[in-house]
């Protein structure tokens, strides 16, 4: 958008990317930031859904700070050492007056001066005095953007549209991918050879898992689709050994009995 015009809310915090979208909230000198990819979540319009359910969670967890914790942070050119709280200089250099001023709204600016010739010495302390006092009328939270309130005080609800899960590395399929499945590969080792359909999975720390369909034996379709098949199996067992490994013993301990319970059953 235009600078000086906010986002629309929906796109509150929310940049588009070539790849997806980003999400980047700044709170009290803290950046929130997290990316969503396309790829990670099968299309475009689950992308935002989840950016939007993100930034959503963001803003109602971590509000903006209040107003008046705001108004009293000193800026780098205030030389009082308060905040709002200023002095008017003569031409002479002379400190003519202490002046306490506070921004309570767009149609409410109040502002008090304290003439030193006619208040002496305590014109600074009465300024500091008066600015307390008018802090004291300003309420309510920073705003930020017009969404924030919106989107902080609505209650909470079930979506409407249904959130894809977000995919796994082994499930994104790859811009170089030809067979419209993630991890199902075409080969040929060299011109002549009719090639194989390649199904491989990748796990951290742990190596790949592959098996090869070749296309003379099975032809190229029935090849393709027991490749497509093997992976789906590859990844079942992934995902299988991934809850194993996320057990806690005693949880583990119990799934092994039941499953040495279920082979007896079977005897």
């Amino acid at each position: 958008m235009p600078r000086g015009i906010p986002n629309p809310a929906a796109m509150y915090g929310i940049s588009p990317r070539a790849w997806g979208f980003e999400v980047s909230i700044v709170r009290n000198g803290t950046r929130y930031y997290k990316q969503f990819g396309r790829a990670s979540y099968g299309s475009e319009e689950q992308a935002l859904l989840q950016a939007q359910d993100w930034r959503d969670g963001v803003v109602r967890s971590v509000p903006p700070v209040l107003r008046r914790t705001r108004a009293e942070k000193l800026r780098v050119n205030n030389t009082t050492g308060v905040s709002g709280v200023f002095c008017q200089v003569a031409s002479s250099g002379k400190i003519r007056a202490w002046v306490a001023k506070t921004y309570i709204g767009q149609d409410e600016i109040l502002r008090t001066d304290f003439p030193v010739d006619a208040m002496g010495h305590a014109a600074q302390a009465l300024a500091i005095e008066e600015r307390a006092r008018q802090l004291e009328r300003m309420a309510g939270l920073s705003r930020l953007h017009p969404a924030e309130e919106a989107i902080r005080t609505a209650p909470a609800a079930c979506p409407a549209e249904p959130r894809s899960p977000k995919r796994s590395k082994s499930e994104i399929r790859r811009c170089t991918n030809s067979s419209g499945v993630s991890g199902v590969h075409f080969k040929s080792p060299n011109v002549g050879h009719p090639g194989y359909w390649l199904a491989i999975t990748y796990t951290a720390g742990k190596g790949s898992v592959s098996k090869a369909f070749s296309i003379k034996e099975h032809g190229p379709d029935t090849a393709k689709r027991l490749a497509i098949a093997e992976r789906e199996r590859q990844l079942e067992r992934k995902l299988n050994a991934t809850d194993v490994s996320t057990l806690s013993p005693r949880q583990e301990v119990r799934q092994q009995h039941a499953t040495t319970s279920e082979a007896r059953q079977d005897l």
